[in-house]
């Protein structure tokens, strides 16, 4: 196969898989392999992680999108925890690390587009998000109830008022309060039932203007 053809097949989604490249060529997996590791070093394929590679944009005319991305390089997975929140403006910092929960085992990859972390929860827990567009993409995104309580159900510890505080959280009128009850229940947790009424109790306290730690 050639750069041309590559590029031709697979160059308007950007980034591309071996299966699917074996699949879509008809050509064995020892000669794409040993094809896509000089594309790599000539700097015509950016690796993403083992088997799986992108174009960069002068070759494909496509920019990945690094949101896009984050759902792709480890399925099932949906963007939540700090960047969703960061996304979504419920916290003020630019969170650079695009973090993702998974119900497969955790795992990190980092790339020429950022650092792409998947934290695990139970399949129980995999529910509340929904196809949004970013960037003219469509990726996977928490809901705003759901990215607050998988941040606190992955970091560890009582998320008491003080705690809640110091996160500086904003946005509070994206949330419905029923929704993150509910949600906090599907958890089966006493700790993310009491961290939700612990954030309902500041929100209540910013809309009347009197948060106190």
């Amino acid at each position: 196969m050639t750069y041309d053809a590559l590029v031709k097949l697979l160059g308007p989604q950007g980034y591309f898989d071996l299966p699917s490249l074996v699949q879509l060529s008809g050509e064995r997996r020892p000669a794409l392999l040993l094809q896509l590791s000089r594309w790599c070093k000539s700097g015509r394929l950016l690796p993403l992680r083992r088997g799986m590679y992108a174009f960069p944009e002068r070759y494909s005319g496509r920019p990945v999108s690094p949101p896009e991305l984050a759902n792709a390089l480890y399925s099932p997975s949906y963007l939540s925890g700090l960047w969703a929140l960061g996304f979504l403006g419920m916290i003020p910092e630019r969170v650079v690390t695009y973090t993702s929960v998974t119900s497969r085992v955790p795992r990190t990859f980092e790339n020429a587009f950022g650092t792409f972390e998947y934290r695990h929860v139970k399949p129980a827990a995999f529910f509340g998000c929904r196809p949004v567009e970013i960037g003219g993409r469509r990726v996977l995104l928490a809901e705003p109830e759901k990215a607050l309580l998988d941040l606190w159900h992955l970091e560890a510890g009582a998320w008491d008022r003080a705690r809640m505080a110091g996160m500086r959280f904003q946005g509070f009128e994206l949330v419905d309060a029923a929704k993150l009850r509910a949600y906090a229940e599907r958890f089966v947790s006493p700790r993310l039932l009491a961290a939700a009424e612990v954030w309902l109790g500041l929100s209540r306290s910013e809309e009347e203007g009197t948060v106190e730690l």
